[in-house]
């Protein structure tokens, strides 16, 4: 008979295979430890993020043009985000479309934008990922010894403009 409370239980279940002693936690199987390899993620920091948005931002003040920048981890999410005074409330989500397109695909986003004309076997892939990739200049991955490790994007001006403070983003994170 099943333990008070619980009606038809069983006397005895059996432990869930991933509950058994060691095997989940400790990678064994059979009493035999194996090595199970372990990824290891390059991604920016915080004051990372804080450092490239910097950048941009001092861009954005020298030619007049409120932005807003977001700054996203190798796999396109939001590690930081500032709007300036008077941005365009469109520019905030555009940014970080910019700055999600730029970490997936490991190119700036005014590439696609070259690429993606009907005809092209590119065609279409700006639908793709719920409509966030962006083929409008401005995004561009941040690369760090070869490994893309996040991106900044950035929306408030003309696509020149933006792409003008990316690319001040990248110089000045460049120089630290």
């Amino acid at each position: 008979m099943g333990r008070p409370g619980r009606a038809g239980a069983a006397e005895n279940p059996r432990p869930l295979p991933f509950l058994e002693k060691g095997w989940y936690i400790n990678g064994e199987t059979n009493g035999t430890r194996r090595k199970t390899p372990v990824l290891t993620v390059k991604r920016l920091s915080l004051a990372d993020a804080h450092k490239l948005i910097g950048g941009a931002q001092r861009k954005a003040q020298r030619i007049g043009v409120p932005m807003c920048v977001a700054v996203a981890d190798e796999s396109g999410n939001l590690i930081a985000f500032e709007r300036m005074d008077g941005a365009k409330i469109l520019s905030v989500g555009l940014s970080a479309d910019k700055a999600f397109t730029a970490a997936v695909s490991k190119r700036p986003t005014h590439e696609y934008n070259e690429l993606c004309q009907p005809g092209s076997l590119v065609f279409g892939i700006h639908t793709s990922s719920g409509g966030r990739f962006s083929i409008v200049g401005g995004g561009y991955p941040v690369v760090v010894r070869g490994a893309v490790v996040g991106a900044v994007g950035l929306s408030g001006g003309a696509t020149e403009q933006d792409m003008a403070c990316a690319e001040a983003a990248l110089k000045h994170f460049g120089k630290s």
